[in-house]
């Protein structure tokens, strides 16, 4: 079989080219360090990368919204809990009002102390997040949760919208309470069984004036009716520490399933160092032996043969 000098030349720069177009490959993937470089290298393997990638994401995006529940969770307890505390003290100066050894000037001053309480408690109501959103306006979050009115008469302003959001593929948590459930209102039943609402800050307005007339009747039931007002912000301080424990038990799935996923992805798309070092090695060998052959053989001529 006869081989044209041209044709020798091109079968031996094809082979090259071949060898070099891989030793490329080898490079480009040792840089990167991933297994493939353009989806046409492995488009099956390359589907699978790009399937569990948005995986990946919409789990970091779980986890992202779940962390800013975390966050309001916290906002709302720490708020809660300082009107507990409050609370608490309202009753103390309550009960030490009431005593007969007290006189209307020491209840004038407990009743001072008192308002100062009602209006940090007020402020606790109205307490906002990072975002600037009211905790307790249920969904109207762009507006104070309790308002005043010019005769000092509070009000709620939001709704009984309780909002839910999703941090997982089958799984959503509570991002929000009303202030109507956290701040809740007193039943008075009167003489007739006629049964009235009445607010909580309203309670406590009403309790400060009877400190300031020495009214006991109206002290001993505000004294009862804090007892009310302590159970509801117990109630919602217990919903709270549920929800934190919901969100924490999500929070360690979300993470389990992320590490799942990367690992995963890690065995599909990361390059094996020592293998990919070992090919690269095994093609520049290759590729010096073919340019070392070549050099021999095509200074091979007729004069060469006869000798």
């Amino acid at each position: 079989m006869k081989i044209s000098t041209n044709a020798l030349f091109d079968r031996a720069t094809q082979q090259m080219g071949t060898v070099q177009t891989s030793l490329a490959k080898s490079q480009a993937q040792l840089a990167s360090g991933k297994q493939i470089i353009n989806p046409s290298d492995a488009p099956t393997q390359a589907a699978n990368i790009q399937r569990l990638q948005s995986l990946l994401n919409r789990q970091d995006s779980y986890a992202d919204t779940l962390s800013a529940v975390q966050t309001r969770l916290q906002d709302e307890e720490s708020a809660l809990q300082s009107v507990s505390n409050l609370l608490f003290r309202v009753k103390e100066i309550a009960i030490q009002a009431a005593s007969d050894t007290m006189g209307p000037s020491d209840r004038q001053a407990l009743a001072v102390e008192m308002q100062g309480l009602r209006d940090q408690m007020l402020s606790m109501g109205n307490t906002q997040d990072s975002s600037g959103n009211y905790l307790f306006a249920g969904s109207r979050v762009g507006q104070p949760a309790f308002d005043s009115d010019a005769l000092g008469q509070v009000t709620y302003q939001g709704d009984q919208t309780r909002m839910r959001v999703a941090v997982g593929d089958q799984r959503t948590v509570q991002l929000n309470r009303s202030g109507s459930d956290a701040f809740v209102r007193v039943v008075r039943t009167d003489a007739d069984g006629v049964s009235t609402g009445v607010g909580f800050f309203q309670v406590l307005d009403q309790l400060t004036s009877a400190l300031r007339s020495s009214d006991h009747v109206g002290m001993n039931q505000g004294i009862g009716e804090l007892d009310a007002l302590q159970n509801g912000v117990s109630l919602s301080l217990a919903q709270v520490g549920t929800d934190m424990n919901v969100a924490d038990a999500q929070s360690a799935v979300l993470e389990e399933t992320r590490l799942s996923l990367k690992s995963t992805l890690s065995t599909i798309e990361d390059l094996d160092y020592a293998e990919a070092i070992g090919l690269m090695n095994k093609q520049l060998l290759s590729l010096e032996a073919a340019q070392s052959s070549f050099g021999k053989i095509s200074k091979l001529n007729l004069f060469n043969y006869l000798n």
